[in-house]
């Protein structure tokens, strides 16, 4: 469950995109792809659409012979209310596969939290390396990381970070803040959800060594990345398959110009986020 919640705020975790066949509609309105994005969420989603998201639903729209067209809400407690059942949109472009308030397409790509560090400090290649008993770690609080460093006892030398930004709130943080105390050092390491972090280490122009995490026993930290519509809309899940099966290269080359480090999707028939 905490593997979840992070990715449906920061991945938006997430969301796009149906399909127009002849006569057709997309979703409830035949005229518009509508999309649930979360207006201030980069490198997923902004209102200046300026995310790898916002992207994708722009390659989703054109090929679909549909206008696109947003409804904007935070990515946090009541995404799925507030979005897709009170239907004001009909996609969310990125969600984790397996996430149970919706119907999820197959994967499109696939990610994980990495142990990020600058490169002329030398690379951390797993989190049972010793040194992480005595670095200091930011880790964005109340995520997979976290838990994984507990089992390993790993806790005084480890410095949180909020995930939940308040803009509202002169004091509140972007999670953009773990990368850049990364770069100024006031951590050594960083462990974080990959997307994130190879976003900004590429917008900062910073050479940072990312080492990929696999999923422990119960804890995911690993996840397939899917679409998401309303449950029972089998047909514009089909659609939006379709659509995804023409674009794979395309995402990937989206995916790779945001600095999305991507592993290979697990194979149909992994049950479940972070399988």
């Amino acid at each position: 469950m905490i593997g979840r919640r992070w990715l449906v705020r920061s991945l938006g975790a997430l969301l796009v995109a149906a399909s127009l066949l002849p006569g057709g509609a997309i979703g409830q309105d035949a005229t518009k792809f509508r999309v649930c994005a979360d207006p201030d969420n980069l490198p997923f989603s902004n209102q200046q659409q300026q995310g790898f998201e916002n992207k994708i639903a722009e390659l989703m729209a054109q090929d679909l012979g549909a206008p696109l067209s947003y409804y904007w809400w935070p990515h946090q407690r009541g995404l799925v209310r507030n979005t897709l059942r009170a239907d004001q949109c009909d996609v969310l472009i990125g969600i984790p596969k397996g996430y149970d308030p919706v119907l999820w397409t197959k994967p499109y790509y696939r990610s994980s939290y990495v142990i990020a560090s600058l490169k002329d400090r030398g690379r951390i290649a797993t989190l049972d390396a010793p040194e992480l008993k005595k670095l200091r770690v930011g880790i964005h609080s109340n995520t997979p990381p976290e838990e994984a460093l507990a089992r390993r006892g790993i806790l005084d030398n480890v410095v949180g970070y909020s995930l939940f930004y308040d803009a509202r709130d002169p004091a509140s943080d972007r999670p953009s803040k773990l990368v850049t105390d990364l770069v100024q050092g006031t951590v050594d390491v960083a462990i974080a959800w990959g997307p994130l972090v190879g976003y900004y280490a590429k917008k900062l122009n910073v050479p940072l060594e990312l080492t990929p995490l696999t999923s422990e026993p119960g804890l995911p930290l690993a996840f397939d990345i899917s679409m998401g519509v309303k449950k029972g809309d089998q047909a514009l899940k089909a659609r939006l398959e379709s659509a995804l099966d023409r674009h794979q290269a395309d995402i990937r080359k989206i995916l790779e110009d945001y600095g999305v480090p991507v592993l290979p999707v697990e194979p149909a028939g992994t049950k479940g986020p972070g399988g």
